[in-house]
């Protein structure tokens, strides 16, 4: 059979009588020791007045010696002189007590039991000429030792039943939060997740337990209420495509079409293919990235021309809606990250300020350092982001006017993966522009050892421009 541990009150109270018992002997035992100390240290100051008595009578009066026990109450003496036994009381001679002595004086009083079973303390003292030797009966001392040993041994199971009682009380009250922290979990689910486990006070062990589930269950609520709305707008970004190829397929099936009009047909369905499938990959990078299961590959990146490179396959997009494209990089700037996210990052953030940027506006990319620090921004003459949205601009599917968004074929991914693969590499990414005077987003990378923002005699303008009017004189 498996022994199973007691709970937790249970080894507390036992821990508790344990010592608490144990205590209690010790401090009886020391009681007991010290009474007896005592005791014997007055019966000898005693014994020693005694022979004191004994020996000056000898000197001064020795016919008096037998008046002794009558007069001062010695009963029990022996006084020998160079002729022998000159006097010894009938009851020394009964008990034996010459037994114990030894010759000469002794060293200290000692314990002797005579044949009678009666226990006495014996000393004796020796003069110039004579010895006289003393003994008292131990008897009450001893009685009064044992009814003390009584008593503390008696006291010793009612001080261990109090510790018990006492210890499961205690243990009760102080094991009673956990009592009511364990009720209230099994109460949480994840249906429940806002309520929190008591907290009586906060600054106590209990207290502080408790606090550390209630900002783990935080936690948990968020991550759940995130992964809700997650799973909630993705849904409902994959329903719009397919929605709007079910309907345009059922408008083509109501009547023959030319060919002209199936081609159109064909067409729009495709856009909507290529929008779910941006949207398909853009859920893929973001779970794959949840998952960590996407490896980096930190190198060397010269970020004016990862910039220029972006801006060129962007182009195209300002071109058509007569937008400036400008790339500004007054100094080389290097830093180490990955390539691929770095780039992607880039692309999302330019071509959203293609997207929300109004005919005729401009974008300017610009690539500078400061101490240790690699810095682009992606600046334009936009409607801007009202404060109010600032803080769910990288949120993921949020999207500050969601008709328009839509409508430009976004769903709300492009920040939200900007962020993640800026900050995958160590770095930061921010909304540094306020109200509705264009937005300017500032990306923030840790710069390589050899970047040239340190060195000086390395500054060579340089200025990329891509709009529409250079893409006239070119």
């Amino acid at each position: 059979m498996r022994f199973r541990p007691p709970n937790v009150r249970t080894r507390l109270t036992l821990w508790h009588a344990g010592v608490l018992t144990l205590i209690v002997c010790i401090f009886s035992a020391a009681i007991l020791l010290f009474v007896q100390t005592r005791l014997y240290a007055a019966l000898d100051a005693q014994l020693g007045l005694q022979i004191a008595t004994i020996g000056k009578v000898y000197r001064e009066e020795p016919d008096e010696l037998a008046d002794l026990a009558s007069e001062w109450g010695i009963t029990l003496f022996r006084v020998d002189d160079a002729g022998g036994i000159r006097q010894q009381t009938e009851a020394w001679a009964r008990e034996g007590l010459s037994s114990p002595l030894q010759p000469g004086d002794s060293a200290s009083p000692l314990s002797w039991t005579a044949p009678s079973g009666r226990r006495y303390r014996v000393h004796s003292l020796t003069g110039s000429s004579y010895r006289v030797a003393a003994a008292i009966d131990e008897t009450s001392l001893r009685d009064t030792l044992w009814t003390l040993a009584v008593i503390l041994a008696t006291g010793i199971p009612f001080a261990a039943g109090l510790a018990v009682a006492g210890g499961y009380f205690l243990a009760g009250r102080v094991l009673a939060p956990v009592g009511a922290m364990a009720q209230k979990a099994r109460e949480i689910t994840a249906e429940s997740l806002a309520k929190r486990l008591p907290v009586d006070n906060a600054r106590d062990e209990f207290g502080q337990l408790a606090t550390v589930f209630n900002d783990t269950l935080f936690r948990l609520q968020d991550a759940f209420e995130r992964l809700r709305r997650f799973a909630a707008d993705a849904s409902h970004e994959l329903r719009t495509p397919l929605t709007a190829m079910r309907s345009v397929g059922e408008v083509a099936l109501q009547s023959p079409l030319d060919a002209v009009a199936y081609r159109d047909v064909i067409g729009s369905m495709l856009e909507e293919v290529d929008r779910l499938t941006r949207l398909v990959e853009s859920l893929l990078i973001l779970t794959r990235a949840d998952s960590g299961k996407i490896h980096l590959v930190p190198e060397d990146l010269d970020l004016g021309r990862l910039a220029g490179n972006v801006i060129d396959q962007l182009h195209v997009l300002a071109d058509e809606k007569r937008q400036e494209l400008t790339l500004r990089v007054p100094i080389r700037v290097h830093a180490t990250a990955d390539a691929a996210l770095i780039r992607h990052a880039l692309m999302n953030l330019i071509h959203n300020a293609i997207k929300y940027t109004p005919n005729g506006g401009a974008i300017t990319v610009e690539v500078n350092a400061t101490a240790k620090r690699a810095v682009i921004e992606v600046r334009d003459t936009g409607p801007g982001i009202p404060i109010a949205h600032r803080d769910r601009i990288f949120d993921r599917f949020y999207r500050v006017d969601a008709s328009r968004s839509r409508e430009e074929g976004g769903v709300g991914l492009g920040l939200a993966i900007a962020r993640w693969a800026v900050e995958a590499n160590g770095g930061q990414i921010e909304l540094a522009s306020e109200g509705t005077d264009g937005s300017l987003f500032r990306v923030m990378l840790p710069a390589a050892d050899d970047s040239s923002a340190a060195d000086g005699h390395r500054r060579v303008p340089h200025e990329l421009r891509r709009g529409t009017q250079e893409a006239a004189s070119s």
